[in-house]
């Protein structure tokens, strides 16, 4: 019996081995995720990191004694609470979110959109946002197979009322989003226009309010007045980015349904317990968000003073143009140890950049940094 013929090289049968998972791949996997792209997240060890919207303030070091104590009797052998309503009521508290209203607890604000979208991906309905916005509704879609549909703010990323609702009109969207403010102008839309919005939509719209500790507007208020109106929030501005909680808040009729897509047990004991513990101290947070906002101010000041056009913020970062310099100003900051965002694939931000704002010493180094690049 003859032997069987090897490949010539390790090289040759991981080629081969590609080749066969790459025909599997084009009979089992969406077109739409073999297209797609993932969430692109920077290596960012030993910079100075400004580029994710992330609250700079460590916890007081007091705090923290208080808060790893908190942990001691975690049962990790154990799963987590499917449905801790002790922690559900006080976000709720937290958040300003009537009494009445359901919630649905999500791994971040991100798991919550993608479940928003898996529940109406059936009905082949686009999925609707401000343009530029962000990111994730539009890249949950495509990978969920529903056609994403982006209305273009003005050229100072203002919203035009009458243009979006016309879209909504033309598209009959699912799903509307409005990130509140938006990300990545850090602009407040107009409240009255959100609520033209909500009462012209004809699917569901979520304001996502991810910056509200830096805004300190809600739309909280309006939630049980409207059938199509859930509202999407998140701890990870507030200061507590490695948790990874978010929560979606609205009528119970809606919560109830959406929560049969939440996977059991998605929020992990440590989260369950830190968060209760951190929501027991939310004053710390606020001064941290006031520090925060002040230092944005100073920054946007000595921003304008450089001549650079900056746009105003009601969030944790600033938004600015270099014509002709963006890319060159953002890879001499990474050399000079200072990572922050550098929009490549939009159109409407060619040249543009974001910057987070960091505590007192880093924003001192940014703009230094920035201004001798410039």
């Amino acid at each position: 019996m003859p032997a069987r013929q090897l490949p010539a090289s390790r090289n040759e049968t991981m080629k081969d081995m590609d080749s066969i998972i790459r025909k599997l791949q084009g009979c089992l996997l969406r077109p739409e995720l073999l297209q797609g792209t993932a969430y692109p997240v920077p290596q960012s060890e030993g910079l100075i990191k400004l580029d994710a919207m992330e609250n700079p303030h460590d916890l007081p070091e007091a705090l923290r004694w208080k808060w790893l104590d908190s942990l001691s009797g975690a049962m990790l052998n154990r799963y987590p609470d499917a449905h801790p309503d002790l922690l559900m009521d006080q976000l709720k508290l937290h958040g300003e979110i009537p009494p009445t209203m359901g919630l649905v607890l999500g791994n971040g604000s991100d798991e919550l959109i993608q479940i928003l979208i898996t529940a109406v991906a059936g009905t082949g309905r686009p999925v609707l946002a401000a343009e530029p916005s962000f990111a994730m509704y539009s890249l949950l879609a495509g990978h969920l197979g529903l056609p994403f549909v982006g209305v273009p703010l003005d050229s100072d990323f203002r919203l035009d009322r009458t243009s979006f609702i016309k879209a909504m009109e033309q598209c009959n969207p699912s799903i509307v989003f409005l990130d509140w403010p938006n990300n990545p102008s850090g602009r407040l839309f107009p409240a009255e226009d959100l609520e033209a919005i909500v009462e012209a939509a004809p699917g569901l719209v979520v304001v996502d309010e991810a910056y509200h500790a830096f805004s300190r507007q809600t739309f909280a208020g309006h939630l049980g007045h409207h059938p199509n109106l859930l509202l999407l929030r998140t701890l990870s501005k507030e200061g507590l980015a490695g948790l990874r909680l978010g929560y979606l808040a609205g009528p119970r009729i809606w919560t109830e349904q959406l929560d049969k897509l939440r996977l059991p047990y998605n929020i992990n004991i440590l989260t369950q317990r830190s968060a209760l513990f951190f929501l027991g101290h939310s004053e710390i947070f606020s001064q941290q968000a006031d520090e925060i906002r002040e230092q944005r101010d100073w920054l946007y000041g000595k921003m304008l003073d450089l001549g650079i056009k900056v746009w105003p913020s009601r969030t944790n970062f600033l938004l600015f143009h270099l014509p002709g310099k963006a890319a060159a100003v953002h890879s001499g900051l990474r050399e000079r140890g200072i990572l922050i965002k550098l929009f490549t694939d939009h159109p409407c931000l060619s040249d543009h950049l974001r910057v987070s704002v960091g505590t007192r010493q880093e924003n001192g180094a940014f703009l230094a940094a920035l201004e001798s690049l410039l």
